[in-house]
């Protein structure tokens, strides 16, 4: 996942829960990525961007789809996930999509997840992806909504579940502190009909008491700890305390809301 303005985004790629975290984006969110990218046509011969890839599940999946004859172009800040030589049809580049120019050729689909919540100039990497559109060609845009649903525990039932909720408070605040719009994901329709697109929707998912919510948990108050302790918003033990609580599996968890919307250029 592409991230603008590297140095002040507050989930580094580098860390070594990052991986851990994407294989749980994966398995929360890649069905619903791929129901709304089948949904859209996709075919054989397809030309498509993936903006801040992050990782290989759906660069992978969209290669399977549009065949040898199509290209997969994936692009992020940070290209470090890219282990192996890309295989044809995947070209994988670095490209900070709220600074570069994007790519100098026209795509039928265009795709990021989340993405531009963590964008400084949202705008810009909008208009960005939008311009790279062939005519006809779709964008899909999918991004968190925690100012939706800003629980880690909707169910506060007892002292473990109101723990995780008061870190959950203090990670956003954490996110909103780096610029990140909390409310961004409700946006999307409205700012994809602003840009002239066509046959604009949008939906949303929302996972809850998932062992991928739960993995991914733990991996995110691994990466923050430390800035979750300097600002004084949680103390080791008791991030010590909520982790045990996590890992004793009996709290559901959920994420922020997932919103897809997409569009067509005219």
């Amino acid at each position: 996942m592409m991230r603008s303005g590297e140095h002040a985004y507050l989930l580094d790629n580098q860390q070594p829960e990052a991986g851990r975290r994407f294989d749980a984006f994966s398995v929360l969110f890649d069905p619903t990525t791929f129901r709304h990218i089948e949904r859209l046509g996709i075919g054989s011969g397809w030309r498509c961007w993936e903006v801040g890839a992050g990782g290989t599940s759906v660069v992978s999946w969209l290669a399977r789809k549009v065949g040898p004859t199509g290209r997969v172009l994936a692009t992020d800040i940070d290209t470090s996930w890219q282990t192996a030589t890309p295989r044809t049809p995947v070209e994988v580049r670095r490209h900070d999509i709220g600074v570069d120019e994007p790519p100098a050729e026209s795509f039928d689909l265009v795709h990021a997840r989340l993405v531009l919540v963590h964008v400084p100039d949202r705008e810009r990497a909008l208009a960005s992806m939008i311009r790279a559109l062939r005519p006809g060609g779709r964008l899909l845009i999918e991004d968190a909504d925690p100012a939706l649903q800003p629980l880690l525990c909707p169910d506060e039932v007892g002292p473990a579940q109101e723990l995780a909720n008061r870190l959950r408070h203090g990670f956003r605040s954490l996110l909103a502190e780096r610029g990140a719009d909390l409310s961004y994901g409700r946006k999307l329709p409205g700012l994809l009909r602003a840009a002239g697109l066509r046959q604009v929707e949008a939906d949303a998912y929302f996972p809850l008491a998932s062992p991928a919510c739960t993995a991914l948990e733990t991996a995110t108050v691994g990466q923050i700890r430390a800035q979750l302790v300097t600002a004084g918003l949680a103390t080791d033990a008791e991030i010590d305390q909520h982790l045990a609580n996590v890992a004793e599996g009996t709290m559901d968890l959920a994420t922020a809301p997932l919103i897809s919307a997409w569009g067509r250029k005219g």
